[in-house]
């Protein structure tokens, strides 16, 4: 076919695609991704925002949802796991443009494979293919989406979630392609929530998920979308990113040699990306011995698009008004490194965020803007520090620690996992389990079982 879409192409490709196909680096952020994302959703089931939306998405079905006793339909089932999955912003996300993959595709494909009884191996698949599409679209992005209001793991998610959908079905390549153009209409999500920290983000990650179900099911069953719906005039990147010239180069080539879900990156604190690099260098300060009674000042060097979303209005930042809001306060994170030497689930509760330590310390954290700071492109950090005796320290990292350049390795990841369960008052040995549940489906052809995924019922 001559004048092919990018979306033709990339439906090509998942059609012709086998599990087997995808190489090992691919398969362990497959499964790095599963154990994750289970773990975080579990971890945040007894949270209001998780309460709230069981609630809302309460049709009787057969599909887990992780760390609650009740089933629900595959909607439902992919909503309420994508939203606590990524409520506590811990979840997996991508270098380049912070697209949440995990959170989207996992609980998508895994009520897919529970709903229509699939193979272990097509649900691996659709869950390569998912975080592939995800991170793909992310390097296409940029900073385009949030750079218009748009949150990017809600408007590329649920094209991720479709393509995922769709492979692991067995579509044909009509079906992708009206799939992913069914999905473009479906995909949406605006940043007010950092006005007041209010909980739509948290939503996005589900609402995605279950869209992307949605789209990908009307696909199968012939309802058409545009086959330009990524490229067009009035596509998916004029309509949510119309500040940036996208290449999409980067959609589509090297599909069968460049595996961008291999470079999926994992968090080791609980909030906004960007921070990560900077509570790693506070926490560098606090073990060299600096403590926060001797500080007089904080500065930061920081990437000038990070700063509407995690610096300004710079008051509001320095004391914020609830847990959500100080996931995306770099202040507040850079202070809790500092004070508590950690910035875990934990030290994102009321108590932790209004203890009048951290709070203090946030409010003499500062930042620069860097004119060489290479974000979006590379996540680093820089803390210094100005003491009461005069004396000036600081630190520095070049790289965000669970991305590309310093990946997390397995036992990390085993690690968060093990915390996020025992801060739920679950064991700490349902890492193991889920661990042995992620790592058996790339190498089965069995029908995918929930009965792992229902042993995290409360």
């Amino acid at each position: 076919m001559k004048n092919r879409t990018r979306s033709h192409i990339l439906a090509e490709w998942i059609a012709a695609l086998s599990a087997d196909d995808i190489p090992g680096s691919a398969r362990v952020a497959v499964e790095d991704t599963v154990i994750d994302t289970v773990a975080l959703a579990v971890a945040a089931q007894h949270a209001d925002y998780c309460r709230a939306v069981r609630k809302a998405f309460d049709s009787k079905g057969e599909c887990a949802v992780w760390g609650a006793a009740d089933g629900v339909d595959p909607y439902g089932a992919a909503a309420i796991n994508g939203t606590c999955a990524h409520g506590e912003d811990f979840d997996n996300t991508f270098e380049g443009c912070p697209v949440h993959s995990g959170a989207v595709v996992v609980p998508a494909l895994l009520a897919v494979g529970q709903q229509f009884g699939l193979s272990r191996k097509s649900v691996a698949k659709g869950l390569a293919v998912g975080i592939e599409v995800a991170n793909r679209l992310g390097i296409v992005a940029g900073k385009g989406m949030h750079t218009a209001g748009f949150h990017p793991t809600a408007v590329l998610g649920t094209m991720a979630a479709s393509a995922g959908v769709a492979a692991a079905t067995g579509q044909t390549v009509p079906q992708i392609r009206d799939s992913l153009g069914v999905a473009g209409s479906m995909a949406a999500g605006i940043i007010e929530y950092l006005a007041d920290g209010s909980w739509t983000k948290r939503m996005h990650a589900g609402w995605a998920a279950q869209s992307g179900i949605r789209a990908a099911t009307m696909g199968a069953a012939g309802f058409r979308g545009p086959a330009s719906v990524f490229e067009g005039a009035h596509g998916l990147f004029a309509a949510f990113a119309p500040s940036i010239n996208p290449e999409f180069a980067s959609l589509t080539s090297d599909l069968d040699s460049e595996w961008q879900c291999a470079r999926v990156a994992f968090k080791p604190y609980a909030c906004g990306t960007m921070t990560q690099p900077y509570i790693d260098c506070a926490r560098r300060l606090r073990n060299r011995g600096v403590v926060p009674k001797d500080i007089v000042r904080i500065t930061c060097e920081v990437g000038e698009g990070t700063v509407h979303r995690l610096w300004e209005p710079l008051s509001l930042k320095q004391s914020p008004p609830a847990p959500y809001a100080a996931k995306f306060s770099s202040p507040y994170a850079v202070a809790a490194g500092l004070v508590y030497g950690d910035a875990g689930l934990a030290q994102f509760t009321v108590e932790a965020v209004r203890d009048p330590d951290v709070i203090s310390l946030a409010g003499k954290v500062f930042y620069e803007i860097d004119p060489d700071n290479e974000y979006p492109r590379n996540y680093t950090g820089h803390v210094r520090a100005e003491l009461r005796d005069g004396r000036v320290v600081e630190e520095r990292q070049g790289q965000l620690r669970g991305g590309a350049k310093d990946p997390l390795p397995r036992s990390e990841i085993l690690a968060k996992a093990q915390a996020n369960f025992e801060f739920a008052a679950r064991k700490a040995e349902d890492a193991e389990t889920l661990k042995s549940f992620a790592g058996s489906l790339f190498d089965s052809d069995d029908l995918f079982s929930d009965q792992v995924l229902r042993s995290f019922e409360g």
